[in-house]
């Protein structure tokens, strides 16, 4: 019999824009899971663009997320996910059982400056180095 190879743990950040908090959390997991977590990011309202601020606190730290574009968040995102981590969206996303809910309050960056921001994304790495090792043990 051929061993089958578990599924990958999938992982879905939620926030309102999907501009700042829920995209340098899915830059990080992505960054330090290397391959072992499906990663994905919406948001209940996207915004137009990735926060050029939040692009740029990633960068300092070597996370390209210039590619990614807010997506909307859908219930089969929700459903198709492990583990579900918002961040201040509140009741828009809706609940399954049987998966794992995480609610990270974390300041929003819309609108800050870079130094503020910075603070946010090292908090967001120490939260998702968690998460990871919480997934991989």
């Amino acid at each position: 019999m051929p061993e089958t190879v578990p599924a990958k743990p999938s992982v879905l950040f939620v926030c309102v824009h999907n501009a700042g908090r829920s995209q340098m959390a899915a830059g990080w997991l992505t960054h330090l899971a290397a391959g072992r977590i499906e990663v994905r990011s919406a948001g209940s309202a996207p915004a137009d663009q990735v926060n050029p601020i939040a692009v740029e606190a990633m960068r300092e730290v070597g996370i390209d997320i210039t590619g990614e574009q807010p997506k909307v968040l859908t219930m089969d995102a929700v459903q198709s996910s492990d583990a579900v981590i918002t961040m201040g969206c509140g009741d828009a996303c809706p609940v399954f059982p049987g998966k794992r809910y995480e609610d990270w309050p974390l300041d929003d960056p819309a609108g800050q400056g870079i130094e503020m921001v910075r603070q946010v994304r090292d908090e967001i790495r120490t939260r998702v180095e968690r998460l990871l090792t919480e997934l991989t043990s």
